[in-house]
């Protein structure tokens, strides 16, 4: 890769992070809301899907982005 095209590469891993943490906290924004809505707990299928999806998006921003720790232990701490 050439020296003109590392700044591009270096604001497109930042924009995959970025991706990846909206991505990551909107999935917790529905699970609350929907948390909210039923006047109690979310159901367990909801869960498991969401913490899959959240998995799947921390590895595509892994992939891309090695800066990723903290959302990793965020996101996989943080129920």
């Amino acid at each position: 890769m050439t020296d003109s095209h590392l700044p591009i590469a270096d604001m497109l891993k930042d924009l995959v992070k970025i991706n990846a943490v909206i991505a990551t906290e909107l999935i917790q924004l529905v699970e609350n809301s929907s948390r909210l809505i039923r006047g109690g707990d979310v159901p367990d299928t909801c869960k498991v899907q969401h913490q899959t999806l959240k998995k799947e998006i921390i590895g595509i921003s892994e992939k891309w982005c090695d800066t990723c720790q903290a959302l990793r232990s965020y996101n996989l701490d943080h129920e």
